[in-house]
């Protein structure tokens, strides 16, 4: 998927549009600063569809064949627009420039380096289609594994390592990673678990298995840290149990729903927080590892 920067750069010098939402009140299908690209080729990004988009980008055009370079509209989401949101957004238009081009660059790399990171313990089935539906979300994801050749045939963009005890990479992770645990074995299911859960900062443990598995995993910590409650903080099985489907590719939708939930939501907490402060157990077979 590109990114407006590099659209924007690519399509610079023959033109473009930056069309973004500057003020949304009430109900709209999309938040301040959403942002898109029109060019006479087409377009990149989106502030939210619909008759909307499709008038805003009606009027970038006008104003790449005209030569006009900036404009402002305010619009209704009411009936005469098409669209039944009830809301009002605050829309500017204005012809790329290379200082545009620079703040869409930092813009992305600061949105790429406050992503909540996900670790995928395990590049069997269901990691790998894990790892494919989280690619295209606004999460820092690794595809980890202690086996070789494990990483190949995987979708350009997901990243991997390789490591001979993939626990480092938990001991290694920073503070809020989100930690899906779904390796080829109990045992090394059980030792990463164990590990991310004593953490103590995770953001997100899952494992991978079954009411069996997950009590087993239950007894065996509670007799190594009987005085620990980071039982609590385990997902098990992944994705819920309320789909009866052990398809990988089921198990990775309903999984990576989960982690949308759980640390999108979280990090909206987050930054609420901030902003105020300035003014089961279940059933789920898959993947290499037996759920027993």
């Amino acid at each position: 998927m590109t990114g407006l920067a590099t659209f924007l750069e690519a399509h610079l010098e023959q033109g473009a549009i930056l069309v973004s939402i500057e003020r949304a009140e009430g109900s709209t299908p999309r938040e301040t600063g959403a942002t898109m690209v029109v060019t006479a080729e087409g377009n990149s990004g989106t502030i939210g569809g619909g008759q909307l988009e499709f008038h805003c980008t009606d009027i970038a055009l006008e104003m790449l064949a005209s030569g006009e370079s900036s404009r402002r509209l305010d619009i209704p989401l009411g009936p005469q627009m098409g669209q039944c949101c009830g809301g009002r957004v605050g829309v500017v238009l204005e012809r790329g420039r290379p200082c545009h081009l620079a703040a869409l660059q930092a813009a992305e790399a600061a949105r790429r380096a406050s992503q909540p990171a996900v670790l995928i313990l395990g590049a069997g089935h269901t990691g790998r289609a894990l790892a494919e539906a989280l690619m295209r979300l606004p999460l820092s994801v690794i595809l980890i594994d202690d086996r070789e050749g494990q990483m190949h045939d995987l979708p350009v963009g997901v990243a991997c390592q390789r490591l001979d005890d993939p626990v480092e990479a938990i001991a290694s992770a920073q503070p809020g990673t989100a930690f899906v645990i779904l390796s080829h074995s109990h045992a090394l299911d059980y030792r990463l678990t164990e590990a991310a859960l004593l953490r103590g900062d995770a953001a997100y443990v899952g494992m991978i298995g079954s009411a069996t598995k997950r009590a087993r995993f239950a007894a065996s910590f509670r007799r190594r840290h009987p005085a620990s409650d980071a039982l609590a903080c385990l997902t098990c099985p992944i994705g819920g149990d309320d789909v009866d489907d052990k398809r990988p590719e089921v198990i990775a939708a309903l999984t990576a729903a989960e982690l949308v939930r759980s640390l999108l939501a979280k990090q909206r907490a987050s930054g609420q927080s901030v902003a105020q402060g300035r003014q089961g157990p279940g059933r789920r077979a898959g993947d290499d590892g037996v759920a027993a």
